[in-house]
């Protein structure tokens, strides 16, 4: 009987000192944890506490502690990896470690980090959206925004780059649809703008291809999201190009009004004095050649015209 004792003793010996082993191997990773993370080695420190953490938790309450702080500090640590790699324009390897640190997150119930992850990672979508835009890959950018869209609906930003992306591949009314989306979140200015210069641009491509009707939609169309002096000076050409009169004149009235600064103005009432002058409607074509008598180009027409018109 006092041989057992005696081993039983022994081998009580040989726990404790293996326990106090443990436990200073724990601590040590722990510290080697602490260490690489004010280093700014994330990627380090995180494998450190973790395997800390496995080995602190071995020790039972000896190892409380250092269980507490590595299951506080692991998800942040999660976190800040993916922070880095946003940093480093890696937005796929974002948004995974992102995922990561939701799920890190939830583990050790750091509602703070879950978040943060969650928040970030529509953001990330419309980072990468913005890098593919300036690369000119449109299609590839359009997803990413789609993407950062259906996590968060309310993000009038993406759409707004959404409908950048979609009209300058070509998708004019899915660009439209994005345009409207921005403009019930937030982004109704701009949104507003991007439309008008859309559809301005197409009214000038149009003008120069010669399909005169559409340029004149086109133009009309813009300025009905944002009154602009371009798009009335291309649906005036237009309406000058299909002999419509009228119309072209009161198009480049609008535009004047407009830009009445404009260094093209003469221009313009020269063209709206002409026409008028052609419609007999001789009232206004003596307006228009008046405003323009001191020209230089257009000076001496101008007082030709206004003494055989018989001008007031």
């Amino acid at each position: 009987m006092k041989k057992i004792i005696l081993i039983a003793l022994s081998l009580a010996v040989s726990a404790v000192s293996l326990s106090a082993q443990d436990m200073a191997a724990a601590t040590e990773t722990y510290n080697n944890g602490a260490t690489a993370l004010n280093m700014g080695d994330n990627e380090g420190a995180l494998q450190y506490f973790r395997d800390a953490l496995t080995m602190a938790e071995a020790c039972g309450e000896e190892g409380a502690d250092i269980v507490a702080n590595c299951k506080g500090i692991i998800p942040q640590i999660a976190l800040s990896i993916a922070k880095d790699k946003i940093k480093a324009e890696d937005y796929d390897g974002a948004v995974a470690q992102l995922d990561e640190a939701i799920k890190i997150g939830e583990e050790f119930q750091n509602a703070d980090v879950v978040a943060d992850a969650k928040e970030l990672i529509p953001q990330v979508y419309v980072q990468k959206g913005n890098t593919l835009i300036n690369d000119k890959d449109f299609a590839g950018a359009a997803e990413s925004y789609r993407k950062s869209i259906e996590i968060d609906s309310t993000n009038g930003m993406a759409s707004l780059r959404l409908g950048m992306a979609l009209a300058s591949s070509g998708q004019i009314a899915e660009a439209e649809e994005a345009y409207k989306m921005a403009m019930r979140h937030g982004q109704e200015k701009n949104a507003v703008k991007q439309l008008s210069n859309t559809y301005v641009k197409l009214a000038a491509s149009a003008l120069k291809t010669k399909k005169y009707d559409a340029a004149i939609q086109y133009a009309v169309k813009s300025s009905e999201y944002l009154e602009n002096a371009t798009a009335m000076q291309v649906a005036g050409q237009a309406a000058l190009q299909l002999g419509k009169s009228t119309e072209a004149i009161s198009y480049f009235e609008q535009y004047v009004a407009l830009a009445p600064t404009a260094r093209n103005v003469n221009d313009i009432y020269y063209s709206i004095a002409v026409l008028a002058q052609q419609a007999g409607d001789n009232a206004k074509a003596c307006g228009y050649y008046q405003k323009i008598t001191s020209d230089p180009k257009y000076g001496e027409t101008a007082k030709q015209q206004i003494t055989a018109l018989k001008c007031n």
